[in-house]
């Protein structure tokens, strides 16, 4: 047995011995998303019960099961409050009842708001197992975790021997934790959306617009998996990728994205957070193709600038006659964040031969409400300024954005709205004096 064997001997505990130092006023940053972990996360909310601690602030990005039933539950509303740099599922309601608050800021900013903006007490997620030279790999989750444990005062690991052990930038040293534990449960795994028809049809406009050798970054959701299916006759594309999703993994499998033509990083996938099934993650263990890196660097728009061709797409909930897109705000509240999106459209323009697609449904709320709008409601959020959206997208074409007048935009934007919406969207236009 080496050295570092011993010292993670020695620093092996129970979760509830783990964290029974937490008093009140404690900071505590949670992983993000698959990699938050179960033990410890149940142990945090048995401590703040059993000494009725109030004060915790825990901040994490897409929470999923494991933090709601734990530290996110109801009754412990008074005694933690949650924060979360992007807002998903989980969050809506908490956000809507002021049980959760929201950060609004971009991806690759977070790490530098962690270092520079905060004082952080514990830094808990799940890694995989250490190998011999006493690293543990991050795994499904990278994010802003390195940057959190350069400002820890206590990083506490949760080792679980299905959490995927991949490459890149994402290792932490038996020598910089204080505690491990071990909890090796099955991770949560992404459920495969089913694609409906319009899924299809914006599939096949999207891929008209990736090239062979293109590096892409997808979101999450059905389209993502539709366009994966429809690059099935392309070559060597490249990954550069905030998210990295099955329908990716697929074309890896069928010798579709190579990355051979990628100018950073050649031959290598690139992400920062991962979400799939116990396929993909098996297929990503210990694969050298398989790198992941902290989201000051995949999503900084300089960095994905650097790969020629950068097609990047993105889903938005509505689009103004001016070109302004929202992916972050529905029904008088906060739906969605930031995230990466901007990162990506901006660092997509700048690529040499890139594109930035927004993508979206023309219509919502079965077909009575049109998607394109002629203005954005009092209080909606613009992700995307009129400035930076490139492609927009829905079932009926795409039209690129860019470099057109006002006028021209939107008549651009009705030819892809629903066609019983037009006539209404180009009154109201004249309306605005747009035409």
């Amino acid at each position: 047995m080496n050295q570092y064997y011993s010292e993670y001997k020695r620093k092996l505990t129970s979760p509830d011995k783990a964290v029974e130092y937490i008093g009140n006023g404690e900071t505590i940053i949670n992983s993000m998303s698959f990699a938050e972990p179960p033990a410890l996360l149940a142990a945090i909310a048995r401590v703040v019960r059993e000494k009725d601690l109030t004060g915790i602030k825990i901040y994490s990005l897409l929470p999923l099961k494991h933090s709601a039933e734990t530290v996110l539950a109801p009754d412990l509303c008074n005694n933690i409050t949650g924060y979360t740099w992007f807002v998903g599922s989980l969050e809506r309601g908490l956000v809507r009842t002021g049980l959760n608050y929201f950060i609004p800021c971009y991806l690759h900013q977070i790490p530098r708001l962690i270092e520079d903006h905060m004082d952080v007490d514990t830094l808990i997620t799940t890694v995989s197992p250490m190998d011999d030279s006493g690293y543990f790999s991050l795994g499904l989750s990278n994010g802003y975790l390195l940057s959190a444990a350069k400002k820890s005062k206590k990083i506490i690991l949760e080792v679980n021997e299905n959490m995927p052990r991949v490459f890149g930038d994402c290792q932490i040293h038996i020598s910089e934790i204080e505690a491990v534990v071990e909890n090796h449960v099955p991770l949560l795994e992404l459920p495969i959306l089913d694609s409906k028809p319009e899924d299809d049809a914006i599939g096949k406009y999207i891929v008209q617009e990736i090239p062979d050798g293109a590096t892409i970054q997808l979101g999450i959701g059905g389209l993502p998996n539709v366009i994966c299916r429809y690059l099935a006759n392309h070559k060597d594309i490249g990954i550069h990728t905030e998210l990295l999703t099955p329908g990716m993994i697929d074309l890896i499998e069928k010798g579709v994205a190579t990355g051979r033509k990628k100018n950073l990083k050649p031959g290598k996938h690139i992400f920062t957070v991962a979400s799939g099934n116990k396929k993909m993650y098996d297929f990503m263990n210990n694969n050298p193709s398989m790198e992941s890196y902290s989201s000051d660097y995949v999503t900084d728009p300089a960095v994905i600038a650097r790969n020629d061709n950068m097609i990047a797409v993105n889903a938005v909930l509505e689009v103004d006659l001016l070109g302004q897109c929202n992916a972050e705000y529905l029904k008088g509240s906060t739906f969605s964040g930031t995230g990466g999106q901007l990162d990506f459209v901006r660092g997509a323009f700048n690529s040499k031969g890139g594109k930035s697609i927004h993508a979206f449904y023309s219509t919502a709320k079965n077909g009575e409400i049109s998607r394109i709008v002629p203005r954005f409601k009092s209080g909606a959020v613009i992700t995307s300024p009129r400035a930076d959206t490139h492609y927009v997208c829905t079932e009926y074409g795409i039209v690129n954005l860019k470099g057109k007048s006002t006028r021209e935009r939107v008549l651009a934007l009705i030819s892809i709205a629903h066609p019983k919406f037009r006539d209404g969207l180009l009154k109201e236009a004249e309306e605005m004096y747009l035409m």
